[in-house]
């Protein structure tokens, strides 16, 4: 039997994490979650998985530093990761720019609100490029 291929989703909207979590699993995959940027950065290191959705906006360490962090990271660069961010929408109101989370290399990026089958769909097109 193969293997599942683990995705770790990142975000600190619980309802949020367990939908995706849902659609991914009916998919096959294996699913890790985190609910804040420390928390994800530990499931990597624990995991190792094979594709990272990552919230933006969380607390703790926001899903730019986490994103800089692992890209930064020789062992851990080549994991495709997926940004999810409300920033455009909440660009008045927070510090975060669209310019920044062009500097952090991602994989991906997803604007939210985003429903989690087209999220389903971008995670697995990024899968296809690995």
């Amino acid at each position: 039997m193969e293997k599942a291929i683990k995705i770790l989703v990142v975000d600190d909207d619980p309802d949020f994490v367990e939908s995706v979590k849902m659609m991914l699993e009916d998919r096959g995959y294996e699913v890790i979650t985190a609910y804040d940027g420390i928390e994800g950065l530990q499931k990597v290191k624990e995991s190792f998985p094979g594709l990272i959705i990552l919230d933006v906006m969380m607390p703790n360490k926001d899903g730019y530093a986490v994103c800089h962090e692992l890209k930064s990271d020789p062992q851990y660069s080549r994991i495709p990761i997926l940004l999810l961010t409300a920033v455009v929408s909440e660009m008045s109101k927070t510090t975060y720019t669209h310019r920044m989370g062009m500097e952090v290399e991602a994989d991906d990026y997803i604007d939210k609100p985003v429903e989690p089958s087209e999220l389903v769909k971008r995670a697995e097109i990024l899968l296809q490029k690995i």
